[in-house]
């Protein structure tokens, strides 16, 4: 007999028909996303692949652009040294202009008390008479103590703008002169050049030479001069390009079958048509750029060889070998229109120059005159100007031997630049004209060959003569450094400190020769300084230094707002680490062993104040820190929320502001807070870069750090 199914097994069976179906679906949908995921990554690659081949052909095309620039800039050269601006001495003159007496703070009176300040403390109600007459008593002493000492103050203020005064005089009064002897040697140069003084021409027209706008970075500046004054001929050798300047290529095409790019070469026949072309371009730009700058008649004819330095193809020894010579004479070269002229034709038909038919092979032309033959001394400029084997040591040489080299470094570098002064007291030793339309202007250099650090002032003293001169820029060249306080002086303003390892490099770069001694890293001497505002006197009758010389050491004042009571020290490391525990100056260490960081008493505005002898500081050490921290007995519940407007001062040995140095505000919670360091650069110099690490543990935390144990 059959039995009825109770329906679980349907119910069972339809579940699993229903679980089946469910997975078929979702093995389904997962192959379509899988299959839209392959068709997204397909397209995704094919738009790569796209923009893959878009940059490499864009970067083809700018490979050929800049390949027809180089090309242009060489066919091109002669047209824009004729479009160029000559040389001129009476660009150099200055204007006979000083800086206006300015007495900053010490211009204002010292505010005198008033009675009314100084009101009876009467202590409340149902005073007597007796203590009444004590209380009046007592606001009336107050009273006069405040009056004398705003009194003495401003006596004081009144000595030192007295004296402030005084030095400014003394100040204009050189400046002037020094502005009225540069222009008298600008005047002496013309009366030199017009009478054939050799030297004076030679200088002269080598700075026109290098002054020219229109030659490009890559090719040389080098030259060997003499001048026969009998002849009124300058007689000159000027380093030519090497063929390798002309672009081996002509274009650039990508290939994306091998995803490379195919440079077209450019026909060896072709090359050296160009480079045939170039250096009688050379030639004549040089012969152009002399005579245009001839405003005193020095000059009746020119014998030009342009020449390359190589190895002879006969002998294979280094040789200097002349491509291109000319003896150009001043009236048929003035009749020429060189904007409008084939240059081969020029230099080889109008001048009767010679030009090497195969200068890619170095095939020499006979120079007519050389340098050598006028019989006098010849004077050489940029990388033939010293071919012994011996670097001259910058710190032994001349001093007006010196500022020629610096002169002759403008000149290399592509500026017009002429001694001013033959001496070394301080003023401006070169002036130098950047020729560039937009960054270009008048340059006042001063030069200081010292051995040790140049001092903050001599840097505000080319800061005045920059404004002085209405120049565009001042640059100080030094055989020595500059301490972080030159360097903050000069962050903002048109001024350039040229340290003395990177002189050597810049000399290097361009082709001239030079050493610092045996190489030790320089360090300080004194030097002329203009007059700098004097501190104004404090509303206490407590001293406060004035004016004077430059000394070796800075100040650091340390300010900020909030009534925190913080301890501020400095930790002198190599690193990260302190060199010692005696190199932690701090309320129970006021100084370093050496004296080279030191506590001292501050003066307001200043909270704290510390003492830094930059160039006494081990030479081991590359960094100075500075860091502040709460007073746990002044303030034991105190963090640093209150500590805001904080900035470090930067003060010269005589209390004169250089700089402020802005530092990180205090947050809740913390205690202690690292508020930047003093970094030693590989030329010597000190730069300042801002902390703003916080501590919640206060000064051990923070000194934990760096390597001190406080347990």
């Amino acid at each position: 007999m059959s039995r009825r199914s109770s329906g679980l097994v349907g119910i069972w069976a339809e579940a699993q028909r229903q679980q089946q179906r469910s997975q078929a679906l979702q093995q389904r949908e997962r192959e379509r996303s899988q299959r839209a995921h392959e068709r997204e990554a397909a397209r995704g690659l094919r738009e790569q692949k796209a923009a893959y081949r878009q940059y490499r052909e864009a970067e083809a095309r700018r490979l050929t652009e800049r390949l027809e620039q180089q090309a242009a800039d060489l066919q091109g050269l002669l047209g824009r040294g004729c479009a160029a601006p000559v040389f001129r001495a009476a660009g150099l003159r200055r204007a006979e202009e000083i800086e206006a007496f300015d007495p900053g703070p010490l211009g204002h009176p010292v505010p005198m008390p008033e009675p009314h300040q100084f009101p009876v403390q009467s202590g409340g109600w149902g005073i007597g008479a007796g203590r009444r007459a004590q209380a009046e008593a007592d606001a009336h002493a107050r009273y006069t103590q405040a009056w004398h000492a705003a009194n003495a103050a401003e006596a004081e203020r009144q000595r030192q703008l007295a004296a402030y005064r005084a030095q400014y005089d003394r100040w204009a009064g050189e400046r002037l002169g020094e502005i009225r002897a540069h222009n008298t040697g600008i005047a002496d140069l013309g009366a030199s050049l017009g009478s054939g003084d050799p030297e004076a021409v030679v200088e002269y027209f080598s700075a026109a030479l290098y002054a020219s706008s229109a030659w490009p970075e890559e090719l040389p500046r080098a030259l060997s001069a003499a001048y026969d004054p009998g002849a009124r001929q300058l007689v000159l050798d000027w380093e030519l390009p090497g063929f390798e300047v002309v672009p081996t290529a002509k274009s650039v095409r990508y290939m994306p079958s091998v995803d490379q790019d195919k440079e077209s070469p450019l026909p060896v026949g072709q090359r050296r048509a160009v480079y045939r072309d170039l250096l009688a371009q050379c030639a004549l730009l040089v012969l152009r750029d002399l005579f245009a700058a001839d405003e005193f008649g020095a000059l009746e004819s020119v014998a030009l060889n342009g020449y390359v330095d190589d190895h002879d193809p006969a002998t294979g020894r280094p040789a200097r070998i002349v491509l291109a010579t000319a003896m150009a004479d001043r009236t048929a070269f003035e009749a020429l229109h060189l904007a409008q002229v084939n240059a081969v034709d020029c230099l080889t038909g109008a001048l009767r120059g010679q030009l090497s038919a195969r200068p890619d092979l170095l095939t020499a032309v006979r120079a007519a005159r050389t340098p050598e033959d006028v019989g006098s001394d010849v004077v050489t400029h940029g990388t033939t100007s010293d071919t012994g084997p011996d670097e001259p040591d910058l710190f032994a040489m001349d001093p007006i031997e010196f500022e020629g080299l610096v002169a002759e470094l403008f000149r290399a570098m592509g500026m017009r630049a002429v001694m001013t002064q033959r001496s070394n007291d301080g003023g401006v030793d070169v002036d130098a004209t950047d020729p560039a339309p937009i960054r270009g202007g008048t340059i006042v250099v001063q030069v200081k060959r010292y051995r040790n650090t140049v001092p903050p002032t001599a840097v505000r003293d080319l800061y005045g003569t920059v404004q002085d001169a209405g120049a565009n820029k001042g640059v100080l060249v030094t055989t020595s450094g500059f301490g972080p306080g030159s360097h903050n002086f000069a962050r903002g303003k048109p001024l350039e400190l040229v340290s003395g390892p990177e002189l050597v490099d810049l000399l290097h770069r361009h082709g001239l020769r030079g050493r610092l001694g045996d190489g030790a890293r320089p360090g300080a001497a004194t030097a002329p300084a203009p007059p700098a505002a004097a501190v104004p006197a404090q509303r206490a009758a407590s001293p406060v230094p004035a004016a004077g010389p430059a000394a070796e050491h800075n100040i650091l004042g340390m300010t900020w707002s909030g009534g925190v009571t913080l301890d501020v020290c400095a930790l002198v490391c190599a690193g990260t680490r302190v060199l010692d525990d005696e190199h932690f100056v701090f309320f129970n260490n006021p100084g370093t062993p050496d004296g080279s960081v030191r506590s001292r008493a501050h003066t307001p505005p200043d909270r704290a104040a510390i003492e830094v002898d930059f160039d006494a500081l081990p030479a081991r050490a590359d960094r100075l820190v500075l860091v502040a921290a709460v007073d746990p007995e002044a303030h034991p519940h105190a963090d640093l929320t209150g500590f805001t407007d904080a900035r470090i001062r930067l003060l010269a040995a005589d209390g004169a502001e250089i700089d402020q140095l802005e530092v990180s505000d205090g947050r809740p919670g913390e205690t202690a807070l690292v508020l930047g360091s003093f970094r030693r650069r590989a030329s010597g110099d000190w730069t300042f870069v801002a902390g703003g690490k916080g501590y919640p543990g206060g000064l051990a935390a923070l000194v934990h750090d760096f390597g001190i144990a406080t347990t």
